[in-house]
């Protein structure tokens, strides 16, 4: 109301970018006149409102900051705030730690005084149901009588909404599952930003026919790779454009970032592959070892996270790889198993060893650190043995639910139709899988890493076509298979077929 100038500062992901464009639109939307972004360089300035980052906000002479998933860990960064005179509201869905920041104002639904039931929305989603509350507010003060502004339908942020949610792998719970359905029904519908539309053409994703999976395999992956490799302000300022011509722009400089991306991790997934042929995976007495550490000094800090989530989906065990930052610390980034909640064992080893570990936060299955580069193999033995605690001796070893064989009459592109549009699907509530005998009757390699065959289906009359992402290992499948997979529509110049996606496949 008073027009004071506000700094929404955000993180460096994909989360991150739709946050920070989210407010920025729902606020100028209500008729802020004096609002602008910051987003932090991760190989400047690292995570969340540091104090570099504050100092560098000053020069804009903000009177309040607003943070966006990030914050609720920024104890020094706010209180540096503070000392400039500068007000502080924390968004944040990550965990608390013990000590919070001394913000004015602080909203995250895992505080441990929250009963809002929203513990698992994204960044994004807390952020919406502030701009929702903060609407609210000004229509009982009758603000949008009296100012002039027309009062906004803050439904239209929901593209946002569904993107950062699915691209950040947070729980798909019941307030989840609306606020993505109800953000790809407007993208369907062309009721987006031209930034949307733009990274789904780039992405040769069509906008009518939108899965949940376009989202976390194609747009979200764009948006990170500028905060991997470059600077997360060219994501914002995709999602912000208002011309498809400035869109595309963006788009174009987007998707060669994740290019670069890919090939940037294909180099550090070998080097990895030889790091872990020299160190073995097993320990004396032949049980597997319950958590892996790599490290080589020239891995890039951008992609580690990457990294972490392949070789964790690989080895199914927690692994963190790290990165040098080139001033003798090193950055860690983590991916985790159901069983092991990586922050709290994170927060665990903190504990039992005083100064091993500069700052962490995350999540139960993905978390970051900062250590010194001479504590690295006491951080590795400490962390494989807390969570060799936390699985109390429970092997390794991935399990596969499933709903069960598919007859040929329901082995069929109507069925994978319909379970793509009873979506979202994703974290905590996956889409429905299926299991079975096939007979091996093609196969050959594309990408390098990626099996594409064709199964004929024990008792079946017709072969059908399959994906397998991610894994080849030097040897192709043949003769008898059994498969989990999951049905998906294969969508190639306009002609649609059955197409099966292969989680995991052994010789029967």
């Amino acid at each position: 109301q008073r027009q004071g100038r506000i700094l929404i500062i955000g993180d460096y992901d994909a989360d991150g970018a739709t946050s920070t464009a989210l407010a920025v639109c729902a606020l100028r939307a209500m008729g802020a006149e004096s609002v602008d972004y910051l987003l932090p360089n991760r190989f400047d300035y690292g995570y969340g409102l540091s104090p570099d980052i504050v100092r560098l906000a000053q020069g804009r002479d903000p009177e309040l900051i607003v943070t966006v998933d990030n914050g609720i860990a920024s104890v020094d960064g706010v209180a540096l705030a503070n000392e400039f005179g500068i007000q502080v509201l924390v968004t944040d869905h990550h965990l608390p730690p013990k000590l919070l920041p001394q913000a004015d104002a602080i909203v995250n639904p895992n505080l441990d005084e929250d009963s809002s039931g929203c513990e698992h929305l994204a960044g994004v989603g807390v952020v919406f149901f502030v701009m929702l509350a903060l609407r609210k507010q000004l229509r009982a003060q009758h603000w949008f009588a009296t100012s002039g502004c027309a009062e906004p339908n803050l439904a239209e942020l929901l593209d946002l909404v569904a993107i950062g949610t699915v691209a950040d792998v947070v729980k798909l719970d019941a307030i989840n599952r609306i606020l993505v359905e109800q953000g790809m029904r407007r993208i369907r519908a062309g009721k987006t930003r031209p930034g949307v539309l733009a990274l789904l053409e780039i992405s040769k994703r069509s906008a009518p026919s939108l899965c949940s999976a376009d989202l976390g395999f194609a747009v979200g992956p764009r948006l990170n790779a500028a905060g991997r490799l470059s600077d997360m302000t060219l994501g914002v300022k995709c999602l912000l454009a208002e011309t498809r011509s400035d869109a595309m722009a963006r788009a174009q400089q987007l998707d060669g970032l994740n290019r670069q991306r890919r090939d940037i991790e294909a180099d550090m997934r070998e080097e990895a592959e030889a790091l872990l042929r020299a160190q073995p995976t097993e320990v004396d007495d032949d049980e597997t070892r319950p958590a892996l550490c790599l490290f080589e000094p020239h891995w890039h800090q951008g992609v580690i996270g990457i990294l972490a989530s392949r070789l964790k989906d690989a080895l199914y065990r927690p692994v963190i790889v790290f990165a040098s930052d080139g001033e003798q610390r090193l950055k860690g980034s983590g991916r985790s198993i159901p069983g092991v909640h990586l922050r709290d064992a994170l927060d665990a080893v903190a504990s039992a060893q005083p100064g091993l570990v500069q700052k962490f936060g995350g999540h139960a299955m993905a978390a970051g650190l900062t250590l010194d580069a001479s504590q690295l193999d006491r951080f590795s033995a400490a962390f494989e043995a807390e969570v060799a605690t936390r699985l109390q001796g429970v092997a390794c070893h991935r399990e596969f639910l499933t709903d069960g064989e598919l007859t040929e009459k329901t082995m069929t592109l109507v069925r994978a139709e319909q379970l793509r549009f009873l979506a979202p699907w994703g974290q905590g509530f996956a889409a429905p899988s299926f299991d079975g005998e096939f007979a091996v009757e093609q196969v050959r390699v594309v990408g390098g890493k990626h099996l594409k065959m064709r199964l004929m289906p024990s008792g079946h009359a017709q072969a059908v076509d399959a994906i397998a992402f991610h894994q080849h290992e030097g040897v192709l499948p043949s003769g008898s298979l059994h498969v989990v997979y999951r049905l998906d529509v294969n969508d190639f110049r306009g002609s649609r077929s059955l197409q099966l996606i292969i989680d995991y496949f052994e010789p029967c």
